[in-house]
């Protein structure tokens, strides 16, 4: 009898879930029946403003069987909406587009019935399961034992044949449910393309903000010297026959001028592709990054030692995150402590940099940031900031590196 106990235990769990089936599916009823009486009255148009609330509530009633049905399967079960966002016109638009709202509008009727069809399957089980696994394993069971104890002869161990297959039923609705509410791979694609059309839009604003800024810095840097440099010159050589001495003067102002001029000039060069990249490799250029940081800098290059090379985009774009992330430390975060690691694994190069400051950073605050997150999406990569006030903050970039 405890076999036969046992499993009755196993099976009202399984049928626990096939019951709780019941009110969902009564919610669904009620959906089922407001949904197209939304859409009337939205025609209507006194019912618009209340649309894109139905609809919330309709996501809310699948995300619940979603998590039910993922936790039965023990494997989430993916949501895919458009947020409802924006002023009310923008929701209703939104909310009337959205293909995830139609597929949970299919989802309704259909889980009616599969609910309707297993609780009654489940109840047809159970009768049959009761007198058929009852006389094998209860008193079966209890026959098998007094013999046992009596003979010495082994008792069997009885199997379920009927009770047992509550458990497969209740697999079977979860994994129709999942199937029902799970957004098709053509709908995650047009996802993907939308994020890497968005990536590679923020690419070319990015790039072509760098451009600019590469011509602000020669046009009113390098050139305004070069201008400069230019009349100094000119005026030496209209002194160096009545006045030797103040065209030499003027010859060594220029000589000043030409060394700063190269100074900027160089700035500009490592802006674009510095090239200590190219001589030290990426943990070379680190390095030298945290040897001309003001704050300590605490460094993990393991993963980019021993002369080992990504492809030039990845060493650019980790460059100018540990760039910027120090930067930002110096300028804001009042911290007496940074650290910048590296770690490789899975086709990721992944880059932390971070501080003890006063946190509280928002990215929205300056360029910076958004400039780091622009580059990164670009190669595909993510970016994540984690800065709560008081500290610590961490910068947390993740780059394809293809090893």
């Amino acid at each position: 009898m405890r076999d036969f106990s046992t499993q009755l235990q196993c099976s009202w769990r399984d049928t626990y879930y096939l019951v709780l089936a019941l009110p969902v599916a009564s919610m669904c009823f009620l959906m089922a029946a407001a949904v197209p009486l939304g859409l009337v009255f939205m025609a209507l148009v006194i019912g618009a403003p209340a649309w894109p609330d139905l609809v919330r509530l309709l996501r809310r009633l699948a995300g619940y069987e979603r998590v039910r049905a993922g936790t039965r399967l023990r494997t989430a079960v993916a949501e895919q909406y458009l947020p409802l966002d924006g002023v009310p016109a923008d929701r209703l638009r939104l909310s009337l587009t959205d293909p995830g709202t139609w597929r949970d509008a299919r989802w309704l009727p259909l889980q009616i019935i599969i609910t309707l069809l297993f609780c009654a399957v489940a109840i047809l089980v159970w009768m049959v399961g009761l007198v058929v696994d009852g006389l094998n394993m209860g008193v079966g069971g209890a026959v098998a034992r007094r013999r046992e104890d009596t003979y010495g002869t082994p008792a069997k161990p009885r199997t379920p044949l009927v009770l047992h297959r509550l458990g497969t039923l209740a697999d079977t609705q979860a994994a129709w449910s999942a199937a029902l509410l799970r957004p098709k791979p053509s709908a995650r694609l047009v996802d993907r393309i939308a994020e890497l059309s968005e990536s590679r839009a923020g690419a070319v604003e990015a790039h072509s903000a760098e451009l600019r800024r590469i011509e602000r810095d020669l046009h009113d840097g390098v050139q305004a010297q070069l201008v400069a440099l230019s009349m100094r010159i000119g005026l030496a050589k209209q002194l160096v026959r009545t006045n030797p001495d103040a065209a030499l003067a003027r010859l060594d102002e220029a000589q000043s001028g030409v060394e700063s001029t190269l100074a900027d000039l160089r700035h500009v060069v490592r802006t674009v592709h510095p090239p200590v990249l190219t001589d030290r490799g990426l943990a070379g250029a680190v390095r030298a990054l945290a040897a001309s940081s003001e704050i300590p800098v605490e460094m993990g290059l393991g993963s980019v030692e021993n002369s080992f090379r990504l492809p030039a985009a990845v060493e650019a774009a980790a460059y100018f995150v540990v760039a910027e992330g120090l930067t930002n430390i110096r300028k804001h975060s009042r911290a007496t402590q940074a650290s910048v690691r590296f770690t490789r694994g899975n086709g990721i190069l992944r880059v932390i940099v971070a501080d003890n400051g006063r946190g509280g950073a928002d990215e929205h605050e300056g360029s910076g940031l958004i400039g780091i997150r622009r580059r990164v999406a670009a190669l595909d990569g993510t970016a994540s900031l984690s800065s709560p006030l008081g500290g610590p903050t961490k910068l947390k970039v993740e780059l394809p590196c293809g090893s």
